[in-house]
């Protein structure tokens, strides 16, 4: 045996080759299985290994915060909240360690609450228990004031839920300034909900007062005294102090005065019938007298004056100086319906809810008290107790008004609002008697109304120079003076015009435009240099000017809108002369958007223009002097309004 394995050195080394490839071969085969193996675990193919068993992770729970959610029921299996406009439901979890329990389901039921949810179950639910409730004197957008609290800031997370009717999201601004209307959730002295439980009876309107001929409104200084005694209320709300005045006193408040140690002075007449005077704010019927109660907020700015007085009140002074005393019943009537439906809708909208004033009492809004009130008006006033003016949707119209029309009206476009409102209901029509009689016997009948398209006939501008240049004998407004109108500039200021387009490009930079590239855009515009050309390139609903175009020496503008275009060609020299021969003096706009114009050039350039027009006013709703001819007529109230407004109804608004 020995000699079988004695090999020679030739041997030995061969055989040890053998061995190493053998290894080498090894080494190949246990590479291959491995990389066979990674690309089964790949899946490129071929059959997974069993996997081992390993320990699982352990589960991460998902936490979610609802704050400020309303709870609309809660039962033994869990809860439907309201968050963000939207119902949702969801079911209890398990309340870990150290949480405590869940309330009681009829704790939870319409509640205002955080709640946490864990993988989609409830397992927190925090209500916000604590709650006042005061009539809302003001909204600045981070804070409320609120009577007998002060002024209260705004949480964060602050959420609003309006509880009647259909239920719905609600804000600050969504609040009825004047009421207590409202439930208010206070979480660490901050307001983190609003809760709108019911809607007020709407009885009484809080209209800010402007300083002197409506020049501002903020006042340095007021002197105050009444027919009857009167008394004034200051202080904190938890030491409110009281002084008693006699009838023909006076008092003086200013922005030093020591009575400004609260968050308003009330001043209120003795008597229901009383009205406090205030003696240095200048109307056309001189020291004007308001009804109700007069509120004095001191800002950084002056004095803020809030008129709080009830609605009926309110139009007794709106309608004498928003129309002639003398003008038929049936019209006065009208405009008292219009009246109180613009303003119950900015009492539902505050036009300053910083200083919980729903209007002021200038054009912006309504004339208030620049007239006093008159027997005729307050009569038309009563007769029209409550009445409103609807839509088909059962919504309150917007019941705009202006003086007098050219023979046709125009729509809400007119404004240029970069989303204009959709009033249907507000057409350009013929503002004829053949057109109101063919409505009416519609109406009577029950056909449909017949169509007019005129509005969008006089669009086109050879249409529009010849309507507006003649006379249609059946216009219920043919005889007014206003009816037609010339207005001439026999020396154009190119300065001047200059000048006007820049404030109103400082006013709405979106409605001024000059031509760059081809194209407009907004741009801000310094010296225009002279005049070459001026035209209305653009006509609105019954032909009222819309777009205008001025050519000059350094640029092209485009001025948009009938209010910006009658600003912008009127120089605040040149008289109005109305169609019967009285000149009226133009200090700031043009009478109407209604008119052609023609231009006087020299060398090729405009050296003069004139216009002839039509009409007083932005010519949409209702037309007063065209109320007051259809009474005239024979029409009643309802019959004008549903002329003036196709398809609204009048119903009262304390009907049950």
């Amino acid at each position: 045996m020995k000699d079988r394995w004695n090999l020679n050195k030739s041997q030995r080394m061969q055989l040890k080759a053998f061995i190493c490839l053998l290894g080498l071969l090894l080494l190949v085969f246990l590479f291959l299985g491995k990389f066979v193996a990674f690309l089964v675990h790949r899946g490129d193919g071929g059959e997974q290994p069993p996997v081992p068993e390993q320990t699982a992770e352990p589960h991460e729970p998902v936490v979610r915060q609802l704050v400020n959610v309303w709870i609309l029921e809660a039962d033994q299996e869990g809860i439907l909240l309201f968050r963000e406009g939207e119902r949702e439901r969801y079911a209890y979890g398990t309340v870990e360690a150290g949480k405590g329990e869940l309330p009681v389901a009829e704790a939870l039921r319409e509640q205002l609450a955080d709640v946490e949810l864990t993988d989609g179950r409830v397992t927190e639910v925090t209500p916000k228990t604590e709650k006042i409730s005061g009539r809302i004197l003001g909204a600045d957008g981070e804070s409320l004031e609120v009577e007998g609290y002060g002024r209260l800031p705004l949480a964060e997370g602050c959420r609003g839920y309006r509880l009647y009717g259909s239920l719905a999201m609600c804000g600050p601004e969504d609040l009825f300034f004047g009421y207590n209307c409202a439930d208010l959730c206070l979480e660490d002295g901050k307001i983190c909900g609003i809760l709108l439980a019911r809607e007020p009876d709407m009885e009484y309107i809080r209209v800010l007062l402007r300083t002197a001929d409506y020049g501002g409104i903020y006042h340095d200084r007021l002197v105050i005294t009444s027919e009857d005694g009167f008394t004034v209320t200051y202080g904190p709300y938890d030491g409110l102090d009281t002084e008693v005045y006699q009838a023909g006193e006076e008092v003086a408040i200013d922005r030093e005065s020591e009575w400004f140690r609260g968050e308003r002075i009330v001043v209120a007449p003795d008597a229901l019938t009383g009205k406090i005077k205030l003696r240095n704010v200048a109307r056309s019927q001189g020291e004007p007298s308001y009804r109700g109660e007069i509120e004095l907020l001191l800002t950084d700015q002056g004095i803020v004056a809030i008129n709080q007085v009830a609605l009926e009140e309110y139009l007794y002074s709106v309608v004498p100086s928003e129309m002639p005393a003398g003008y038929p019943a049936e019209a006065l009537k009208a405009q008292a319906i219009c009246a109180r439906t613009y303003a119950y809708s900015h009492m539902q909208h505050a036009g300053y809810p910083q200083y919980g004033a729903h209007v002021d009492d200038s054009t912006t809004y309504q004339v208030y008290n620049n007239i006093p009130e008159q027997e005729s008006t307050t009569t038309a006033v009563r007769e029209t107790y409550g009445q409103l003016l609807y839509t088909a949707q059962g919504e309150t119209a917007s019941t705009y008004y202006y003086s007098t029309s050219c023979g046709v009206g125009s729509d809400a476009t007119v404004w240029k609002t970069e989303q204009p409102p959709d009033l249907p209901y507000l057409k350009a029509r013929s503002l004829s008697l053949a057109a109101m009689t063919a409505q009416t016997a519609a109406i009577a009948e029950g056909r449909e109304l017949p169509e007019d398209d005129i509005g969008e006939r006089l669009r086109e501008e050879s249409a529009f120079a010849e309507f507006i240049t003649s006379v249609n004998r059946d216009d219920f407004e043919a005889q007014e003076p206003w009816y037609r109108w010339t207005y001439r500039v026999e020396k154009l200021d190119p300065g001047r015009l200059a000048e006007a387009l820049q404030a109103r490009y400082q006013a709405n930079s979106r409605l001024v435009l000059t031509l760059k590239d081809g194209e407009y855009e907004s741009r801000e515009i310094g010296d225009i240099g002279d005049i070459h050309e001026i035209c209305v390139a653009g006509r609105g609903p019954g032909g009222v000017a819309e777009e205008l175009v001025i050519e000059a020496e350094k640029g092209t503008y485009k001025v948009i809108s009938e209010h910006n275009i009658r600003y912008v060609l009127n120089n605040g020299e040149s008289p109005v002369v109305r169609q019967d021969g009285s000149r009226v003096s133009s200090p700031s706009l043009l009478p109407s958007g209604f008119f052609v114009i023609e231009t006087g050039k020299k060398n090729g350039n405009v050296v003069a223009y004139s216009l002839t027009g039509g009409g007083y006013g932005h010519g949409v709703g209702m037309s007063q002097n065209g109320a007051a001819r259809m009474a005239d007529s024979g029409f009643d109230a309802g019959e004008i309004l549903e002329f003036f407004f196709q398809g609204c109804r009048v119903a009262g608004l304390y009907e049950e």
